[in-house]
């Protein structure tokens, strides 16, 4: 991403929370795969506001963000909206206990389930688990009831 779409980027989510009624500092980072970028809001009393029940407002505002900063930018650009790193400390749990279901299933030598998921969630599970050739994912259920089963892969169908 260019400087110039990075500013612009940035500019947009410190305009949005501003008209919303908070306040912060916007800082943009590079991820891993260098096709996206990470914003994160750090913010001293808001973000409770601004993360809202299991990160369901954080997930509405970068949607927003993105939205509007679609308009001013030709080309699609992928970035993730954070507040004072909530997803990132988020992401790094949910991979934790994707290992430990992974420990808890070779051991027992059954399937162990997860608790229900955001489709993002269960996308890092899967993908973290994807490097354990010992295991194997699946993800049952529908809606909000959705799922991940973590098996042993001498017991996949």
């Amino acid at each position: 991403m260019d400087k110039k779409t990075t500013d612009i980027v940035k500019q947009t989510i410190k305009e949005l929370i501003e008209k919303m009624g908070f306040s912060g500092e916007v800082s943009i980072s590079q991820t891993d795969d260098a096709e996206s970028v990470t914003c994160d809001i750090t913010t001293d009393n808001d973000s409770n506001f601004l993360i809202g029940q299991h990160g369901i407002n954080l997930q509405a505002l970068q949607h927003l963000a993105r939205l509007i900063v679609r308009k001013h930018v030709p080309e699609k650009i992928r970035f993730t909206l954070d507040i004072n790193k909530y997803r990132e400390q988020k992401n790094q749990s949910v991979m934790q206990q994707a290992r430990l279901a992974a420990q808890e299933a070779l051991t027992l030598g059954r399937g162990v389930f997860l608790p229900p998921m955001s489709t993002y969630e269960r996308r890092l599970v899967h993908l973290e688990l994807s490097q354990n050739s010992e295991v194997v994912t699946e993800s049952i259920g529908e809606g909000e009831n959705r799922k991940i089963v973590v098996k042993p892969a001498n017991l996949a169908d």
